[in-house]
């Protein structure tokens, strides 16, 4: 095990997965900094762009790219090296693993004992929530926007019928597409679009379904590259006049097989009531 006295940081043989900026590259972490000078090699998506940041931090370093198309084969190539020596894996931008490549190569880290851990850092996801001005206790991740239209179906089915807010990514080539959708299919409901995060240039376009695509027509030629789109969940009925009460039988039953978070969870699919006034609820028969 090597250590770094200077940081006080132990460094062991192994793949370490580390976020790096998404835009704005002061958001990068000292830790990121100091474990990717300790790398011996680093896997990145496009080698090119890796080069960029590298080059920002001053840091020379073997680069070995990892695609959806080569990753098995990068895994065979590098397998003899990954208990002898200290590996880094990043993504082009924020964080990795994130609908990027190096699944695979976690699988196979996992299956052969290799150790893992994860520097943490930028990511498009959680500022992109942030920013919405949505609820947040729940969130659900839908990846990319598809292309094939049975998919965009069943994709837009799914936030339609979704209670918690949906965020997911899309190209500038496919954003047209997606907004004459949400005027359609999604007219109601709150919408917040969000590009150039952590840039000077930083662009967020908040309104309803209906007037998402007028706020943003006069400024989407000139936007390229990814947005992040995230959609406020459904409005849940009202549940005022539901007799609580009625189910303290239920709930108590419910207590005597389930943990209070799994009982909390049951009751919210059942009633469609807000997680934290059943928590509250069923806390208090709990006590009782």
């Amino acid at each position: 095990m090597n250590i770094d006295t200077k940081n006080n940081n132990k460094y062991f043989f192994g793949l370490y997965i580390v976020a790096t900026p998404i835009g704005n590259l002061g958001d990068i972490s000292r830790r990121a900094i100091e474990t990717i000078k300790k790398a011996d090699f680093i896997i990145c998506e496009n080698p090119n762009h890796s080069l960029k940041l590298l080059n920002n931090l001053g840091i020379k370093k073997k680069l070995v790219s990892l695609h959806d198309h080569n990753e098995k084969t990068v895994i065979k190539k590098i397998s003899r090296h990954l208990d002898n020596k200290i590996i880094v894996l990043i993504s082009d931008a924020g964080s990795p693993l994130i609908s990027d490549p190096g699944y695979n190569l976690i699988k196979h880290c996992i299956k052969n004992q290799i150790k893992i851990t994860t520097i943490p850092g930028p990511n498009s996801i959680i500022p992109s929530l942030q920013l919405s001005g949505f609820s947040l206790n729940e969130f659900k991740f839908l990846g990319f926007f598809p292309k094939n239209p049975k998919q965009i179906k069943s994709f837009v089915e799914k936030i339609d019928s979704s209670n918690c807010t949906s965020v997911f990514f899309v190209s500038s080539h496919k954003i047209k597409a997606l907004l004459n959708i949400i005027e359609s299919k999604l007219e109601k409901r709150s919408i917040s679009i969000i590009k150039e995060l952590t840039k000077i240039n930083e662009k967020v376009f908040r309104g309803a379904g209906h007037n998402i695509k007028k706020l943003m027509d006069d400024k989407i030629e000139n936007l390229k590259g990814e947005f992040v789109v995230v959609i406020e969940g459904k409005t849940l009925k009202k549940t005022d006049s539901v007799d609580l009460d009625e189910y303290n039988e239920l709930i108590n039953k419910l207590l005597l097989k389930f943990s209070l978070t799994d009982v909390v969870e049951i009751v919210h699919k059942l009633l469609k009531i807000n997680k934290n006034k059943i928590y509250k609820w069923v806390l208090d028969i709990k006590k009782s």
